[in-house]
């Protein structure tokens, strides 16, 4: 049996570089020789056991770029050589959502690098992956393999501010400047917002914010940061909020700084509950959005990011072999001050 080398986590807390089998290739799936594959801050949480989605054994990695090493005999549009991405998720094209075309909600959904009680997927911390071929996407000449890695999180951000209205001139807040909220920032930018305030707690996240169309940057243990909030908007609140953390108060943080009848996208969930103030949704009015993933949006992202109009590139802190990965992991498990987004290469 052919072999590679992956990274694997053995245990919690112990990646271990070591040789694998190689996957095979069914008859609709691309064998990807992996180019660069980014480390996923749910990567990091997972090693540790506390999501109970990462059992090991596994190889982890979902936001990935490679070239087509070998292809089934029932896959066409593509050909051996070709440098491609791959969405996170694997649909089965076949269930009632996937029809829909909403292929983040498909009913036998599963997402590469995940090992969870429902089932084990191997992902691209690797040599090679395995993947059907249905969530694969050519990449244009002007992105790279390193760019093409941070097409997932873009993705977020995108599918994100696709599901709620937004109108030229709207004023969105962005509660939590991580990297997903840095995208969605960016998006935001792109449809027209007039005002984009982003709120944190860590402002050395605040550069990168200005940077990418935040119009105001507010700390969010600010005991006035409501009043903040409502002064730059008029005394009304947002007109959209976007709630990239998940814990009960930033969603509290986003739901206060909206005005009556906006818009709440929920998009981290740090925590499976929350306390959620229903009463105040209610009588202001307020629609809720539950965001999950991404559905088709990777064309979208790819042609942002060959244009230039998203900025990954700033978000990239380092790029290492994948062989030095359980050290990388460990830095980033660590909050190492300053660190982004890591890009392993085979």
């Amino acid at each position: 049996m052919d072999a590679m080398k992956a990274l694997v986590l053995k245990e919690y807390n112990k990646l271990v570089y070591e040789e694998v089998p190689k996957p095979d290739c069914g008859p609709g799936d691309l064998l990807v020789r992996v180019m660069a594959c980014a480390i996923c801050g749910s990567d990091v949480q997972g090693m540790d056991g506390s999501t109970g989605r990462r059992q090991p054994p596994i190889i982890m990695g979902h936001e990935a770029s490679g070239v087509v090493e070998a292809m089934g005999s029932d896959v066409k549009g593509f050909q051996v050589g070709d440098g491609i991405t791959f969405d996170s998720t694997i649909f089965c094209g076949e269930c009632y959502f996937c029809r829909k075309g909403q292929v983040n909600l498909c009913d036998h959904r599963r997402v590469l690098g995940v090992s969870c009680d429902e089932y084990h997927q191997n992902g691209a911390l690797a040599e090679y992956v395995t993947i059907p071929a249905r969530i694969a996407y050519r990449l244009p000449k002007q992105v790279s393999f390193e760019q093409a890695a941070m097409v997932e999180p873009v993705s977020i951000a995108v599918h994100a501010v696709g599901l709620c209205p937004i109108a030229p001139n709207d004023t969105a807040l962005v509660v939590g400047a991580g990297m997903i909220g840095l995208f969605i920032i960016q998006v935001l930018r792109i449809m027209g917002c007039g005002q984009i305030i982003a709120v944190d707690l860590d402002e050395t996240k605040f550069d990168l914010a200005r940077q990418f169309g935040a119009t105001a940057c507010l700390n969010a243990g600010n005991e006035n940061l409501n009043e903040e909030i409502l002064a730059l908007t008029k005394g009304r609140g947002a007109d959209v909020a976007f709630e990239v953390v998940g814990i009960s108060p930033t969603v509290k943080t986003a739901i206060q700084g909206l005005r009556k009848g906006g818009s709440l996208v929920l998009v981290g969930n740090l925590q499976a509950q929350v306390d959620f103030p229903l009463q105040s949704v209610v009588t202001r009015q307020i629609s809720v959005f539950g965001s999950c993933a991404s559905s088709g949006e990777y064309p979208i992202c790819l042609d942002l990011i060959a244009s230039g109009k998203v900025n990954v590139d700033d978000l990239i802190s380092a790029s290492a072999p994948l062989k030095e990965g359980a050290s990388w992991f460990q830095r980033l498990y660590d909050k190492e001050s300053g660190l982004l987004k890591v890009v392993l290469k085979p």
